[in-house]
């Protein structure tokens, strides 16, 4: 199993959760933090470090979310979507977006 992070992520990437991850297993987008899940090792440390709740165990997640796992997958080997591993600001708008839902097509690849 892996965590994975959902929908509540894109245009805020708040990255509190990076800080934590004892793997680096975070990757970041233009406006989205994935994990990798060859990288990550379930030790879930970074679910309550998530200001929006944006992370869970890949057994936990949401009906409406469950195609977020393969997503993760996807961007994270992606080319452009680099490891981070310090946390950075938030994006600028992301109060703004922090509690709106259905932002899949809000994401940047």
């Amino acid at each position: 199993m892996t965590h994975v992070v959902t929908e509540a992520c894109i245009r805020c990437k708040y990255t509190d959760c990076v800080d934590v991850c004892p793997v680096d297993c975070f990757r970041e987008g233009p406006n989205f933090l994935t994990i990798d899940p060859d990288e990550c090792i379930d030790c879930a440390v970074c679910i309550p470090e998530c200001p929006v709740s944006a992370i869970y165990a890949e057994e936990d997640l949401p009906k409406d979310q469950q195609h977020m796992t393969a997503l993760n997958a996807e961007l994270a080997r992606l080319p452009g979507w680099k490891s981070i591993t310090k946390r950075k600001d938030a994006l600028p708008d992301a109060e703004e977006w922090k509690d709106r839902t259905g932002k899949l097509s809000e994401l940047i690849r």
